[in-house]
């Protein structure tokens, strides 16, 4: 198996904070890290040992507000897969280029290498690596080039 699990699942909430203390107060999970721009918040909740929440809060978005019966909430934003190793991460890249499924690039957000695709059914998810040249603490903004991909 090329996969270890889920990485993230990303979701919108209309408060962060709200957010933030109903999954440390009941899950124990933590803020692991947190980024503001006007209009924007975005932060990483860590609800076990490689598995996280994506939270996004953007100003205007009603999405977290819709709330309807199981089965017509419509789709994800996105959710990240765990590649079991880089080894797994490079194959699974492979097979997804091949399929054209992806682009080349991959993501040095610091703590993970990531690379985005798309599914049958148009839904962007991604893979997601321990990132073996991340420094710890350091986060990189969406963009950043993992440096062992460039060409």
């Amino acid at each position: 198996m090329l996969l270890d699990g889920l990485n993230h699942v990303a979701v919108l909430t209309a408060d962060t904070d709200r957010l933030h203390a109903f999954y440390g107060e009941v899950f124990g999970a933590t803020v692991a890290h947190e980024e503001r721009k006007p209009g924007f918040r975005f932060s990483i909740v860590d609800i076990g040992p490689h598995t996280e929440l994506n939270v996004f809060e953007v100003d205007g978005n009603g999405e977290s507000a819709r709330q309807t019966p199981m089965l017509g909430r419509g789709r994800l934003d996105h959710l990240g897969l765990q590649a079991a190793s880089l080894e797994a991460f490079e194959e699974i890249r492979s097979r997804l280029l091949a399929r054209g499924a992806c682009d080349e690039f991959v993501t040095d957000f610091g703590p993970v290498l990531s690379l985005f695709f798309r599914d049958p059914d148009g839904l962007e998810a991604e893979v997601c690596v321990p990132n073996p040249d991340g420094v710890p603490g350091r986060y990189n903004p969406p963009g950043t080039p993992a440096a062992r991909y460039v060409t």
